[in-house]
């Protein structure tokens, strides 16, 4: 495992993910499809995240979506719950090397 550093597109908000990501989740949700999401699920001891992010908390409030305040891009989301094993990496903000060969998985985040 190496670790995989990104950043939204400004610099504003950095990550350094420690994990290599076996699988590329697009889920067709209402927020995920808008913000063009290609996540990764993993351990928050996994993920540090620099800079000054903005949350955005939607509907039922279960998770906060981060975006930059200066470029916008959606960079993660953390779960409102401290006791959840997971949160969610944009993988789009990483070097494309990172995600494009691993396989895609379509959640129906529509449906639920």
């Amino acid at each position: 495992m190496r670790a995989h550093q990104g950043s939204c597109h400004c610099g504003g908000v950095q990550r350094v993910l420690r994990d290599d990501p076996a699988e590329a989740v697009a889920c067709n949700g209402s927020i995920c499809r808008r913000v063009a999401g290609l996540w990764h699920y993993c351990p928050p001891a996994l993920v540090t995240v620099t800079g000054a992010g903005v949350a955005y908390r939607q509907g039922d409030r279960a998770i906060a979506l981060w975006h930059c305040p200066l470029c916008g891009c959606t960079t993660h989301w953390t779960p409102m719950d401290p006791a959840c094993p997971r949160m969610g990496i944009n993988l789009g903000m990483l070097d494309p090397d990172v995600w494009q060969r691993v396989p895609r998985r379509l959640v129906d985040g529509a449906s639920v």
